[in-house]
């Protein structure tokens, strides 16, 4: 299991949760997920990617988008969960809020298919695409 993420200080905190819940298989990866091959990980690797709370905070959604194709066996599976909306502060700022509509599109126009829709809460949309 890899973990994500340009903030080496996240990364860490990742690691010592996982080991506090006694899960020692996640790999941090320091790396960017907006660039193409900035995972620094092998293409067509996985089979399940998770983007999770991370749409409404990239600059380069498409490259997230590319990056997580880029990583997935064909046939390969992402499930994505992000806000749906700012809701008076709760979540990011109005701005930021990328629909879910607009973030299936991205999706479908970069290779993938709509699995299902999937509930995600009161705040949240979420959405299962696999890779073609």
């Amino acid at each position: 299991m890899y973990a994500i993420d340009v903030n080496k200080d996240i990364l860490s905190k990742v690691k010592a949760d996982g080991v506090k819940q006694k899960v020692f298989n996640i790999e941090i990866v320091w790396g960017d997920i907006e660039v193409l091959g900035g995972t620094k990980l092998a293409s067509k690797i996985l089979d399940r990617v998770i983007i999770s709370n991370v749409l409404f905070q990239v600059g380069d959604k498409e490259g997230v988008v590319k990056e997580a194709g880029r990583l997935l066996k064909p046939g390969g599976l992402a499930l994505v969960v992000d806000w749906s909306g700012s809701y008076g502060g709760l979540g990011p700022k109005e701005g930021s809020v990328l629909s879910k509509d607009a973030a299936l599109k991205l999706f479908l126009n970069n290779g993938f298919v709509l699995v299902r829709e999937i509930s995600a809460g009161d705040y949240h949309f979420g959405f299962i695409v696999r890779r073609i």
